[in-house]
C-alpha cells in the first residue's frame, strides 16, 4: 500500500509509482482550500450608513451591520443596528445589538437593546439584555426571551410574572 509520508519522501518512489499515488493527493486538495479560508481577512467591512438626509420607504435586510442617520418607514433586520440621533424609524427593528441614540415608533427585538440618554422609543422591547440610560424616553412593554429574535419565541419570557412589564420611563 501507499502512504502519504512516502509520497512526498523525495527520491525513494519512482515516476511510474508517482503516477500510480497522483490520484491519492486529490482529497489533499481540499485542505489547501481551507487553509485559504483560513487566510482570509478577517476584517469587518465598515457598516453601511443611511444619511441623514435620506428617507427610505421599504423594509432594509442584512447580515452586516447599520448605522441610520435618517428615516426610515419600514422594518429593519441587521447584525448590529445603531440609531443615530437624528434618526426616526416607524416600522419593528430586529438585530443582534441595537443601539438606540434617536426615535424608533415600533417593536424593537435584540440579543441587546441599549437606549441611550437621547433615545426615545414608543413601542415594545422583546430582549435577552437591556440597558436603558438615564434620559432615554420610553413607552411600552418590556420582556425579556432567551431568543428574542425569533417571532415565535413568545412563550419564553423570563421572571416570576411571565406578562410584560408596562413601562413608561422619562430622564
Amino acid at each position: 500500500m501507499f502512504s502519504k509520508s512516502k509520497i512526498n519522501e523525495p527520491g525513494s518512489k519512482t515516476t511510474d509509482d508517482a503516477k500510480t499515488a497522483a490520484p491519492s493527493a486529490g482529497p489533499a486538495a481540499p485542505s489547501s482550500t481551507g487553509d485559504y479560508k483560513a487566510s482570509a481577512p478577517k476584517a469587518k467591512p465598515p457598516a453601511s450608513t443611511l444619511s441623514a438626509d435620506l428617507h427610505v420607504t421599504g423594509n432594509l435586510k442584512t447580515t452586516g451591520d447599520i448605522q441610520v442617520e435618517g428615516t426610515v418607514e419600514g422594518d429593519i433586520r441587521a447584525h448590529l443596528l445603531t440609531i443615530g440621533e437624528t434618526a426616526t424609524i416607524k416600522g419593528e427593528v430586529i438585530a443582534d445589538d441595537v443601539v438606540i441614540n434617536g426615535r424608533i415608533v415600533g417593536r424593537v427585538r435584540g440579543l441587546k437593546v441599549r437606549l441611550t440618554s437621547t433615545a426615545r422609543v414608543e413601542g415594545d422591547i422583546i430582549h435577552k439584555t437591556i440597558a436603558i440610560e438615564s434620559g432615554a424616553h420610553f413607552e411600552g412593554s418590556v420582556q425579556r426571551q432567551d431568543d428574542p429574535l425569533n417571532p415565535g419565541g413568545a412563550g419564553k419570557a423570563q421572571g416570576a410574572n411571565p406578562a410584560a412589564a408596562k413601562v413608561m420611563s422619562q430622564g
